[in-house]
């Protein structure tokens, strides 16, 4: 048995993970209970009671985490010209037009966010056959197809996520990392929390927040009490 299972087993065996806690203590158990030589991604799961086989109940937004994802967001800004600096100043690891859509379309896609201007969309449309499997087209509803291309770069960088309700109707997002402070996780996850429950349709009936968990990339689940509306 090697000494990262046996470390990971021990750790297990302190924690009852059946029993819902607060966001603080999840992540405090989340981070005793994962071992990697790499710093893992901490993730909170919420499942909805919404059918999003429905137009209006279909959950889509974004939050802006307050510490953060703790990731390198490469930013990828589709842009005319004459936006190429203000986007390059804001942050943009990568900025063009043509070039780059060229690419797209010969299977580039090491970006993690794409920003465009609503004036080039009819040019970026035509990659969604490449862009959409992998959920990286802009979409005017999370704020990656504006005409203040700085500001949407920006917000990027600094920790703003977007989410979108799967078929089964849970809504999976990052909130840091396993090297975050308990506390600063505990606080990306109530933001995301807030901005669902903002969101939530009116056609939604019943229990609105069916479940929340915390793992991390190489974790089991770790229940999170549903009343929770602050860290």
């Amino acid at each position: 048995m090697s000494k990262l299972t046996k470390k990971r087993k021990d750790a297990l065996a302190k924690h009852d993970l059946t029993t819902a806690r607060n966001l603080v203590e999840a992540a405090k158990v989340v981070k005793d209970i994962t071992y990697t030589k790499f710093d893992a991604s901490v993730d909170i799961d919420v499942r909805l009671g919404v059918d999003p086989r429905k137009a209006d109940q279909m959950v889509r937004g974004v939050a802006t985490l307050p510490h953060g994802t703790g990731k390198t967001v490469r930013v990828l800004a589709l842009v005319t010209p004459d936006k190429e600096a203000e986007a390059t100043a804001a942050g943009a690891d990568f900025v063009g037009l043509d070039d780059y859509i060229a690419k797209i379309e010969k299977g580039w896609t090491d970006i993690d966010v794409i920003i465009t201007m609503p004036s080039v969309m009819a040019k970026v449309g035509r990659l969604g056959r490449v862009l959409g499997p992998r959920g990286l087209m802009p979409n005017p509803k999370s704020g990656t197809v504006t005409t203040d291309v700085a500001k949407a770069v920006q917000e990027v960088k600094a920790g703003k996520i977007d989410f979108k309700v799967d078929k089964t109707g849970i809504i999976h997002c990052s909130v840091g990392k396993v090297s975050f402070d308990d506390q600063k996780l505990a606080e990306n996850a109530i933001e995301v929390i807030q901005t669902l429950i903002r969101l939530k349709p009116s056609s939604a009936k019943g229990t609105y927040i069916k479940s929340i968990t915390l793992s991390s990339t190489m974790s089991p689940a770790v229940p999170v009490e549903t009343t929770v509306t602050s860290a």
